[in-house]
């Protein structure tokens, strides 16, 4: 019987971390999508890349990058700017409803884990969906947490929650969700 290679291996996209990063993104799992492209937020409708380019957190990488606009190919070339990319579940699925809770669970214990090694400054979570469970782990409340800075830590790293950037999240604008990123780097500036 032959064995595919599939079969060993789960194929997602890799921790984009290093020591000394003012922030990582972190988002509930990688899509499909953005695995068969091999990198964060690939999908176009995806407001991530847009927003953070029009927000003053990307400012410098921009301006060293030479663009105008990032996009998923810049994911790896931010680490040399102090922004790396993680998710809380690192199993790849079409939607993040795919998500089991026990992912979650146990998802939550290798993100404190990295977030531990690495100590970036802060970690900023997309979306109350994939936060929830991190912030249950946390405090052990099951109540909804609000956006921003929040008052638990992951070791050292101070949390910062913004809304999901994804297309279908039609709560928020894309002038809001970079504003949102406007605040982080403000509070990267204030808590430094």
């Amino acid at each position: 019987m032959t064995v595919e290679p599939a079969q060993f291996f789960q194929r997602t996209l890799p921790d984009l971390l290093n020591e000394g990063l003012d922030v990582v993104f972190v988002g509930i799992n990688p899509s499909i999508f953005s695995v068969e492209r091999g990198h964060y937020f690939a999908r176009k409708t995806n407001r991530f890349w847009p927003a953070l380019s029009r927000s003053v957190l990307s400012l410098r990488a921009r301006t060293a990058l030479g663009v105008e606009r990032l996009g998923p190919e810049h994911d790896r070339a931010l680490l040399d700017y102090g922004i790396g990319f993680t998710d809380v579940v690192k199993r790849a699925t079409p939607k993040a409803s795919d998500v089991a809770s026990a992912e979650f669970v146990a998802g939550v214990e290798g993100l404190l884990a990295k977030l531990q090694h690495y100590r970036p400054r802060i970690a900023c979570f997309h979306g109350v969906t994939g936060y929830r469970h991190v912030h249950r782990a946390l405090t052990g409340a099951v109540n909804l947490p609000s956006l921003g800075l929040q008052d638990q830590r992951m070791g050292a790293t101070q949390v910062y929650l913004v809304p999901n950037p994804s297309g279908a999240n039609a709560h928020f604008t894309p002038d809001e969700q970079t504003s949102w990123y406007d605040r982080l780097a403000e509070c990267l500036g204030k808590h430094g």
